[in-house]
């Protein structure tokens, strides 16, 4: 059974930063293009960053652009969400998808 896993949510302060990680397990061979979403409280689920299955192409949402880089290491199934300089706004549910599939989430709290 084809499942994405997320981790390394938790609680960190102001402009720390944290990498989130989104691993392939089950019935594959691989990871192939995986977007990165959140829900922010109280808010519907936004889209975040984008990367291709070659990570030829990466794409950010306006509100990450320059903090956020998502990258991957094929070789253990994984995508990276590397997010630096967090903000108390960027606190919420993190989620990855290949379109088809979701994680169960992964909670990051930007707080002092």
């Amino acid at each position: 059974q084809y499942q994405l896993v997320e981790s390394g949510g938790g609680l960190v302060q102001p402009g720390e930063s944290l990498t989130l990680s989104c691993v392939a397990s089950g019935s594959t061979s691989g990871i192939g293009r995986i977007s990165w979403h959140r829900q922010l409280p109280g808010q519907e689920r936004e889209w975040v960053a984008f990367i291709s299955d070659t990570g030829g192409t990466t794409t950010y949402s306006q509100a990450v652009q320059g903090r956020f880089t998502i990258s991957r290491a094929n070789a253990k199934k994984t995508v990276f969400l590397e997010m630096r300089n967090l903000k108390p706004e960027d606190t919420g549910e993190y989620y990855c998808t290949d379109g088809d599939h979701w994680g169960q989430g992964t909670r990051v709290t930007v707080s002092t």
